[in-house]
């Protein structure tokens, strides 16, 4: 991955303490500091004159953001002789932390206060892009559809430029559970689930409440294997066994073998990195607008630089990709615009947000609906049921899979733990307090040091309080203050319904092949609350990923994929299908964008 303004900042950084400048004690200080998901030591290695090394052994922060921030911030630190560098946009909390923790094992290290003054310095300073730069793909949003969409155009032959505003390569998929629903016969044959290409699409246009545009949903069935085939040529590694994301209404979500959606990111860096001659990234840059010419073609866009202030345009000679996620994190757009599945609920600052608060705002919309772009919708917002208290981001026990019951605070179920999303959220809605918990046994988590799919041990979240444990279905009723009775119900029916003894009332039906009875503990359980997850709504495309006008025309130049997008899930998306989405539109608007079509 090429991060060319910032090679060009560090090269030519205005100011650097040079070695023996500075005094300390040697020797190794640890220190802990809270981060963005749990408190986390580091430790700072120091020689006479110079920090030598920094480390933060078994910290929590998120895959692919806080833990990429605390890596690169730390090699920062150490190159550049200072703490006065400047945090990862897009990992504030983590970045303060790491400098706070810094600064006090200097402290301890008896640096005087005047060596810590200098050491707080400033110490990057940035040399502004030209006016213009040339390219022939733009891609904005160096998220997965981005990052899809900019490998595809190089591959088809064009020169490429990705225009990120945060700090870091990912966006939103690198926080998701990383689900790919596919058709597969070959993974699910040998499981002898029973599924085809129009099963997906069928479930699809149903679970959308038929909503979704037909042409866009085939053409996402019909392709979503092919992704997981280009995925897996590109070096993503795949479970060989497929499960169920949550709502996904069909045992064919593919996961990867390494924890999360960041494990499709870590690829396409991979491949950035080998063709940095074709692909060019740059970090911190906001786009604020398209430009079209006299023609009504999109050939270009205006970039803002977020450490100097000047703006660069962008020209691309075939096409320009805007692949900026949707508007979850935007709770005014998000208040104003619920008039669809959630219009009964208060979408407001009460409900958190899966994504990433900086890149969820819709500005992709936003620029590409000023350009003339059709946006279509807008009313359809999904709320997952996986969302924890007080952040809404999906932690620890997640929903999707098998061999889970969700119970209330009286220790009811109350609900078909296999519904679509939409059915589920308004299930927890309705119950005290609009929260429940999953409860999961060792079948899920063998032991307490099994991993999720963030990364985060079993352990880790129990002694966060995360996670409330206990070896019997008594115990933990008595710490989860719930009468003991309704909690052993709840699994013994679970338990008949997975033997066949019982029809559920509430529509339960067990995969006799992946759902098996819980009998006995160790017993997890794991407060969840519902939370914006999927905005549908966005730039209406057709199948080539070309954004239309409000005729229905093609605007010459301009792709759209992702999130960004509007059309395709209906009023409810599948669990599952937000992967495969990206994958299958953010190849088809690279190719797309780089055959000029």
């Amino acid at each position: 991955m090429v991060l060319s303004k910032i090679s060009v900042a560090v090269a030519l950084a205005g100011f650097s303490l040079a070695a023996g400048a500075v005094t300390y004690t040697p020797g190794t200080y640890t220190e802990k500091v809270s981060g963005h998901n749990a408190a986390f030591d580091v430790k700072v290695t120091l020689s006479k004159n110079k920090i030598t090394k920094i480390e933060c052994p078994g910290n929590l922060e998120t895959i692919g953001v806080g833990q990429v921030a605390l890596d690169r911030l730390a090699k920062k630190i150490i190159a550049k002789q200072s703490i006065g560098v400047d945090n990862i946009t897009g990992a504030t909390i983590s970045s303060m932390a790491l400098k706070s923790a810094v600064e006090k094992a200097l402290k301890q290290a008896k640096v005087s206060d005047q060596d810590l003054a200098k050491l707080k310095q400033k110490s990057e300073k940035y040399v502004a892009l030209p006016p213009e730069i040339k390219t022939q793909v733009v891609v904005v949003g160096g998220g997965g559809s981005g990052l899809a969409s900019a490998i595809a155009a190089q591959q088809a032959g064009a020169k490429v430029v990705v225009l990120e505003k945060l700090g870091i390569l990912g966006g939103s998929t690198n926080v998701s559970e990383g689900a790919l629903n596919a058709a597969d016969p070959q993974r699910q044959g040998k499981q002898g689930i029973e599924d085809s290409i129009a099963k997906h699409y069928q479930q699809t246009m149903e679970g959308g409440h038929n909503k979704g545009n037909p042409e866009l949903v085939h053409y996402l069935t019909d392709h979503a294997l092919e992704a997981v085939h280009w995925l897996e040529s590109l070096g993503v590694k795949f479970k060989d066994e497929v499960g169920t994301a949550t709502g996904a209404l069909w045992q064919r979500s593919h996961y990867t073998v390494t924890p999360s959606g960041n494990s499709y990111i870590r690829v396409f860096e991979k491949y950035l990195q080998k063709h940095k001659k074709d692909i060019t990234v740059y970090n911190d840059m906001n786009v604020e607008s398209l430009i079209r010419d006299d023609s009504g073609r999109v050939v270009g866009v205006v970039a803002k630089d977020n450490h100097t202030g000047k703006t660069t345009k962008f020209m691309a000679s075939k096409g320009v990709i805007v692949a900026t996620g949707g508007f979850g994190a935007n709770v005014p757009l998000r208040q104003k615009v619920n008039t669809g599945v959630f219009k009964d609920y208060d979408l407001g600052k009460g409900i958190g947000c899966t994504n990433f608060n900086k890149s969820a705002q819709g500005s992709g919309i936003e620029m590409g609906e000023k350009a003339g772009a059709n946006v279509i919708g807008m009313d359809d917002i999904q709320v997952h049921p996986c969302g924890t208290p007080g952040t809404g981001l999906m932690e620890m026990v997640r929903t999707s899979g098998r061999n889970r019951v969700f119970i209330n605070q009286e220790g009811n179920r109350f609900v078909n733990e296999g519904a679509p999303r939409d059915v589920l959220a308004k299930a927890i809605f309705a119950q005290p307090n609009a929260k429940y918990y999953v409860l999961v046994n060792h079948l899920r988590y063998p032991s307490l040091d099994w991993v999720d799919a963030n990364g985060a041990k079993m352990k880790d979240m129990i002694d966060l309080g995360r996670v409330v444990p206990a070896d019997t279905l008594e115990e933990l009723a008595k710490k989860l203050n719930m009468p003991v009775e309704n909690l052993k119900k709840s699994i013994d029916d679970y338990n008949k319904i997975v033997a066949g003894e019982y029809k559920d009332p509430l529509g339960f039906v067990a995969n006799n092949k992946a759902d098996k009875q819980m009998t006995e503990g160790p017993w997890y359980a794991c407060e969840k609350v519902p939370t914006v997850h999927h905005t549908m709504g966005g730039l209406q495309i057709n199948t080539k990923a070309q954004v239309l006008d409000k005729d229905g025309k093609v605007i010459p130049g301009l792709y759209a994929a992702g999130e960004t997008t509007g059309g395709i899930h209906g009023s409810n998306r599948l669990g599952g299908n937000a992967i495969a989405d990206i994958m299958v539109f953010g190849r088809t608007a690279g190719t797309s964008a780089a055959k000029g079509l």
